[in-house]
């Protein structure tokens, strides 16, 4: 019998929900119930540390009158704001911030189906300082290289 078969349940159980926000006050789902692997990174723990580089280098290019946002390809999902990105284990990826028009916004995607778009945004008026996101991802992860 191959050990490496698991079944719905089991996989499950080996899930990992990781959020990261820029209201610290944001709800999030209740993960207390699930448990860490022990294994390697998940292509959805890749796939997160990669895009956070990439909001990093983005945001390094802004002026402070700009705010990263992602449009997202293969849909009429559109762009949004950046406040919040997470990843659940083994292979979804969540995106969370506001549209134009300012509704909360969360997009759900598998990474087989990850395409997105960086976009400069102008800052939201009332903020005296752009909303760096890529910086506040890459200090919460476990690791200070996000590449290992």
């Amino acid at each position: 019998m191959n050990d490496d078969i698991q079944t719905s349940a089991e996989a499950l159980e080996g899930a990992v929900l990781h959020e990261v926000h820029t209201d610290p006050d944001a709800s999030k789902p209740d993960a207390s119930v699930l448990k860490k692997p022990d294994g390697p990174k998940s292509p959805s723990r890749w796939a997160y540390e990669r895009l956070i580089l990439y909001i990093q280098n983005f945001e390094k290019q802004l002026d402070n009158e700009h705010e990263v946002a992602m449009g997202f390809a293969g849909g009429d999902t559109g762009v949004i704001r950046i406040e919040g990105m997470g990843y659940f284990d083994p292979d979804i990826i969540t995106f969370y911030g506001t549209d134009p028009t300012g509704a909360k916004t969360q997009l759900v995607q598998h990474v087989s189906q990850l395409s997105v778009m960086l976009r400069a945004l102008p800052k939201q008026v009332a903020a005296a300082e752009p909303n760096r996101i890529g910086f506040r991802l890459a200090a919460d992860l476990d690791t200070p290289d996000v590449t290992t």
